[in-house]
């Protein structure tokens, strides 16, 4: 927010405080400001000039040569301009002057002839069209009432410090002027006044006029109307003009700048109707029907629904509420009677009203923030006084005044004691008690009451707060920490999390973390069925877009689009692993699961067995047995014949595999990719958290090669399995050294050569006791597997 510095001097006493010196203090006691600026800074030498003669130049047609009066001499300045006259007033650039644009003017010559100057335009001292809609095309003429040689910045009133405010949300009663002017005064301890409104009235009744209604007493907290007779539309007042033009206001007239003017100044937007525009002089604040239509102030029509507050009259709407005001009921240079509306709408409803009709406003950037019901009465009575004091219409007596629910004063209790403990200072009560007062809070024995105005002040800590921004920052004492730290403990899901990213480091993976808000096209990139349950994801309300507006049920999508972004970068090989989150929708519930997986993915030099060997890894890392690799030829993201589901007994707790190529070329992946996906809370139940000592064995181990013939169906894990059962205690390893498939193999079988180690922790194993192990293994293997030693 923008403000002349000037304004806030109506308020409180701004003598002696340098621009410097306010940037700072407004700063620390929490009103930040961005900067300020003087536009009389880039215009200088730029002063008031009557021209005494013109005559033609002997050199040049369209040039003339002015004989212009600056004040203490005469200056011989030449120009092109078609319009000047003698006699007029005009703005000249002299000797040494500076442009906003950054032109310096110098003493020259045009087509022979000494210039001393130049003459100016409303463009080159800084102004646009819309500042001067009726200048004419050349220089810009000034009144005749003005002194020779008078500063161009005092005429336009440049010198004008402007201060460029930065409010926080939870700070309504700071955009405006008497907000920040009360703050000005707390902040250096000066006096603050806030005149009374002194309306006199022109008799009459508000009620022979209009009928106001509410129809939404909790969309419209309270509207207040007040009615001006035998209106006068014309300019505003130069003051007005420019204190609105220096907030970044452009002048229109004076009824509808008498409306922003107080805007700014009370931070309340007001609006303005043509009386004679409402139908049956009627005013209610109602919901819009759906398909209803409306043509707003910046002539758009719009179609309204009926989660909109609306301003109507008898018949039709006539503004948004709190957003922007009808085209039929605007203020024209005819209106005669005028209707001023001053009200309070409730902060949710004005911001979805004004993201729907896409139309955000001065007036619904406040309403947004929630304003104060108790400031709509004094902010429509200072429009009336201002009315009066232009002469610009008679103020009809009375005023429409509908509330809704009133909030119950907030009353917290007040411990100076506790307050500076809390705080770590030692402030004095009475400061404590002035400064509050100062912000306008009422100071009882041991409570205070926020004024109506800070909502945001809610309890202890808010009222301590605003005590210590006044008091200083900078001012509390710097101690050491005191008390005891506390020992935290990590879960055993934590500690897991840790582990699992240490043994893939130590693997030599990466890690990675991507977004959790993805795709829907991920469902069909990864060759997912129709009514695959991992296309059944949570829709995001309110997304950025159509490529982040669901969240993820599987992590493998974002781990295959870091590998192709790996790939285009020029990457020869890649290994990646997240520890990533995904989303499972629950029936019957409003949030869903969240769970955490194992995403691995990796490319270049390396096979199925090497993915499947990280795995492996992985698992002897946590402490994870029994873990088996299941054939999965079904699964349609994954090469039908290398793809395997990890299990534990019967329960499946990951996936892992080659990347189908069809699937591959959806991503732009021109190479073999390997993935898998692990559930982490799967790990963390089959995992165990303790380890037990085993001593090194004392005795020899025994080993004994087996080659068996065995259908091509059957897994090695199921091989390994019965190996391991009966060999029971004895057992110490097994390594499979050979698969074979050959002449020497009939069809529809395999060769399958294991080395397997035994080995008793009590004693050397004898020949006897080796050959009875291996026999019952043998038994089993042909008894289960129909296998055939060779």
């Amino acid at each position: 927010m923008k403000i002349p510095m000037s304004w806030l001097s109506d308020y409180t006493d701004i003598s002696g405080i340098t621009p410097e010196a306010y940037n700072h203090a407004m700063t620390m006691t929490g009103s930040k400001v961005e900067g300020i600026s003087n536009a009389g800074d880039k215009l200088v030498n730029v002063v008031v000039g009557k021209i005494v003669d013109i005559t033609p130049h002997p050199d040049a047609d369209k040039l003339v040569v002015c004989q212009i009066n600056v004040g203490e001499k005469t200056l011989q300045i030449v120009t092109g301009a078609p319009n000047v006259k003698p006699g007029q007033t005009v703005p000249v650039a002299l000797d040494g002057a500076l442009l906003p644009d950054g032109t310096k003017i110098k003493t020259g010559k045009l087509r022979g002839v000494e210039s001393a100057g130049m003459l100016c335009s409303h463009n080159e001292l800084g102004f646009t069209d819309e500042d001067f809609p009726d200048a004419e095309y050349g220089i810009l003429i000034l009144d005749d009432s003005l002194p020779a040689g008078m500063d161009i910045r005092d005429v336009f009133n440049l010198n004008e410090n402007i201060v460029e405010f930065e409010i926080t949300s939870n700070r309504p009663d700071c955009l405006s002027v008497i907000g920040l002017a009360r703050e000005t005064a707390v902040t250096f301890g000066r006096p603050f006044t806030l005149p009374v409104p002194a309306v006199h009235g022109a008799g009459d009744d508000i009620h022979n006029y209009v009928k106001i209604s509410v129809e939404d007493t909790v969309g419209c907290l309270r509207y207040c109307g007040k009615v001006v007779k035998n209106v006068k539309i014309g300019p505003s007042p130069k003051w007005m003009q420019d204190r609105l033009a220096a907030c970044g206001i452009r002048s229109i007239n004076n009824i509808v700048d008498i409306t922003n003017y107080i805007m700014l100044e009370y931070g309340q937007p007001m609006h303005a109707f043509d009386l004679r525009d409402l139908e049956d002089a009627t005013i209610c604040v109602r919901r819009a029907k759906d398909g209803e239509m409306l043509t707003t102030l910046d002539d758009i029509e719009r179609k309204l629904d009926d989660s909109m507050l609306m301003i109507c009259d008898g018949k039709k709407p006539v503004g948004v509420a709190g957003v922007m005001g009808g085209q039929n009921s605007e203020i024209k240079e005819d209106t005669a009677t005028v209707l001023f509306e001053s009200a309070t709408f409730g902060a949710a409803l004005v911001r979805k009203t004004a993201r729907k009709l896409g139309l955000r406003t001065e007036s619904s950037a406040r309403y947004e923030k929630g304003l104060d019901p108790q400031n709509t009465m004094p902010a429509i009575m200072r429009a009336c006084e201002l009315v009066e004091a232009l002469g610009c219409g008679e103020v009809v007596d009375g005023v429409i005044d509908l509330r809704g629910a009133v909030d119950e004063p907030n009353v917290i209790p007040f411990d100076p004691a506790k307050i500076n403990a809390f705080l770590g200072t030692d402030i004095d009560r009475a400061f404590m008690e002035d400064t509050l007062r100062a912000l306008a809070f009422e100071v009882r024995s041991d409570a205070v009451v926020p004024p109506s105005f800070r909502k945001d002040v809610e309890g202890f800590a808010d009222v301590a707060e605003e005590i210590l921004r006044i008091y200083g920052y900078d001012k509390i004492p710097s101690t050491l920490m005191c008390g005891e730290t506390a020992h935290s403990v990590k879960t055993p899901a934590q500690k897991l999390e840790e582990k699992v990213k240490a043994l893939l480091c130590a693997c030599g993976f990466n890690e990675i973390v991507t977004y959790s808000f993805t795709n829907p096209v991920l469902f069909d990139k990864l060759r997912l069925a129709a009514d695959s349950p991992q296309r059944n994801a949570v829709t995001i309300s309110n997304p950025l877009g159509e490529e982040n507006s669901i969240m993820r049920t599987t992590a493998l999508h974002s781990m295959l689009e870091t590998l192709a972004r790996n790939q285009n970068y020029k990457a020869p090989a890649a290994a990646l692993y997240e520890l990533a989150t995904i989303y499972l929708p629950r029936e019957g519930e409003a949030l869903p699961e969240e769970r955490k997986v194992v995403s691995l993915g990796l490319y270049g030099d390396c096979d199925f067995y090497d993915c499947k060997g990280v795995v492996e890894t992985l698992f002897d890392g946590v402490s994870l047995s029994g873990a088996r690799f299941l054939p999965d030829s079904e699964n349609p993201t994954f090469h039908p014949g290398r793809c395997a589901n990890i299990c534990i007994g019967k329960k499946v707790i990951g996936v892992m595999g080659q990347i189908h190529p069809a699937v591959c070329k959806q991503y732009g992946l021109d190479k073999e990719i390997y993935a898998a996906e692990i559930n982490m809370p799967d790990l963390l139940t089959y995992s165990k958290n303790s380890k037990t000592y085993k001593p090194l064995p004392k005795y020899p181990a025994v080993v004994r090669d087996l080659a068996i013939l065995v259908d091509d169906g059957v897994l090695a894990a199921d091989v390994e399995a019965i190996i391991k059962k009966k060999a029971k205690n004895l057992f110490a390893g097994l390594t499979l050294f050979d698969v074979y498939k050959g002449k020497q193999v009939p069809d529809g079988k395999k060769s399958m050569a294991y080395s397997v180690t035994l080995q008793s922790m009590e004693k050397t194993l004898t020949d006897a006791e080796v050959t009875q192990t291996v026999t019952e293994i043998l038994s089993a293997l042909e008894k289960e597997l129909g296998a055939v030693l060779r």
